[in-house]
């Protein structure tokens, strides 16, 4: 790990509220996401169980997290599976956690190695009556690809075929979605890794640069201060490549006279930014990008303004969409007619804005989180809106980093340059 070691009290935290939502004389097993091969004999970079490393910090494969809260031997209530290190292994691919660093990277006393944990695992789990297992379960996401969770789900039910089984999804759902200040404390610092790229990238971007500099100068940045990398694939799309939401070709010229779109965010410790900015390749906006840019920048105030506990996101959607069309009316995208003729299915202002507001944000850039009820204190969203214009082959986005808490909303990104006039301005310092 490249970041600054983490305090395990934010993973035990983390294991005492989801083992105060488990069922009574259940037994909770997390396992970690596979290797994945690529070609020949590479692997892709590993990626942890997004769930195993909320409740421990482990970032290693063939790691488990086993929860059984009802134990009688307190040693086995909390226990931390790591894979034995092998010394042949750790000559070609690295060196591998000792029981000690698990200990002190989780705060789970209890290590046991990955190869001796299958008799103990069948003792404990028939002193239990029910079985909660991790599945990715997530709105967004498709593809019938049989991961690691799902086949150990097989394998559990066809060799405990009586035993209650149960969602851990259920509830981290709304576990994770409910941010703690440590958490907010982490993304705060992948918001100012992201912040202090961004700044850079205002006095790197000019005519004739190319999309792939701009990304390479992310990862420099990036790099440099202690994140591992990008949290997902950076977007830099310049003049009309704007309009394609997730742009990553990223290897196109940036022209004068046109806008670049750039969204990226830094991870850091496990947790990720996500920011959007769309600037003027030669410094200077145009009165029409400035024009439509401010509408934009409006829209965003107006969307963070509405965040608050308690609104549900079907009313923060509706609120946003009826702004953004009186909006789309003042600069000439929308007629009041438009507004007047349009229906419930067919929004008029969505022909300039087809995606939504905002998304939950933590561990994953589309972080879990309750998608149809109202929005709580300590939830981390994005909020992203947008305009693209076909006819005038502009596309504007502007995205910040939202913390919902019981006394306003705190920016995560505030202190990064957003307004016309301070991106100009450092531009052209």
């Amino acid at each position: 790990m490249r970041y600054f070691p983490l305090q395990p009290d934010l993973f035990k935290e983390n294991r005492g509220r989801f083992v105060a939502a488990m069922e009574a004389r259940s037994i909770a097993i997390f396992v970690s996401n596979d290797e994945m091969p690529s070609n020949a004999d590479a692997h892709y970079p590993f990626r942890q169980n997004s769930d195993l490393f909320w409740l421990s910090g482990i970032w290693q494969e063939d790691s488990m997290v086993i929860l059984f809260p009802d134990h009688p031997d307190p040693r086995y209530r909390e226990v931390l599976v790591l894979v034995r290190p092998i010394e042949l292994k750790e000559k070609w691919d690295g060196r591998r956690l000792r029981a000690e660093e698990g200990r002190q990277i989780s705060g789970i006393s209890t290590v046991i190695w990955e190869d001796a944990i299958g008799s103990l695992l069948q003792e404990w789990i028939h002193m239990a009556d029910s079985i909660y297992l991790d599945s990715n379960e997530h709105d967004r996401r498709s593809g019938p690809m049989p991961t690691r969770e799902y086949r150990y789900i097989r394998e559990l039910q066809e060799r405990y075929p009586l035993h209650g089984y149960r969602r851990s999804a259920r509830l981290l759902q709304v576990l994770r979605g409910i941010k703690t200040p440590a958490e907010v404390g982490l993304m705060q610092e992948a918001a100012d890794i992201t912040g202090m790229a961004f700044r850079h990238l205002l006095g790197f971007i000019k005519p004739g640069v190319m999309e792939y500099e701009i990304e390479a100068e992310i990862y420099r940045s990036f790099l440099s201060r202690r994140s591992p990398g990008p949290a997902y694939e950076s977007i830099i799309a310049s003049g009309d490549r704007a309009r394609t939401l997730h742009y990553i070709a990223n290897n196109q010229e940036c022209r004068a006279g046109e806008l670049v779109l750039m969204d990226f965010g830094a991870q850091y410790a496990g947790y990720s930014a996500d920011l959007t900015r769309t600037v003027p390749v030669s410094g200077k906006f145009t009165k029409r990008q400035a024009e439509v840019y401010n509408a934009c920048l409006h829209l965003h105030k107006y969307a963070k303004g509405l965040l608050k506990p308690g609104l549900l996101p079907a009313d923060y959607t509706r609120q946003f969409g009826e702004e953004a069309g009186r909006v789309f009316v003042r600069i000439g995208l929308l007629t009041e007619g438009d507004l007047t003729n349009q229906g419930p299915e067919n929004l008029a202002y969505k022909k300039y804005m087809y995606h939504g507001v905002s998304h939950h944000l933590g561990i994953d850039v589309h972080d879990l989180g309750p998608r149809n009820e109202p929005y709580r204190e300590g939830m981390v969203l994005t909020v992203e809106p947008g305009i693209y214009i076909e006819e005038e082959k502009m596309g504007i986005r502007i995205e910040n980093d939202v913390w919902i808490t019981a006394d306003g909303n705190r920016d995560l990104m505030e202190k990064i340059p957003i307004t016309v006039e301070e991106i100009e301005a450092v531009m052209n310092k």
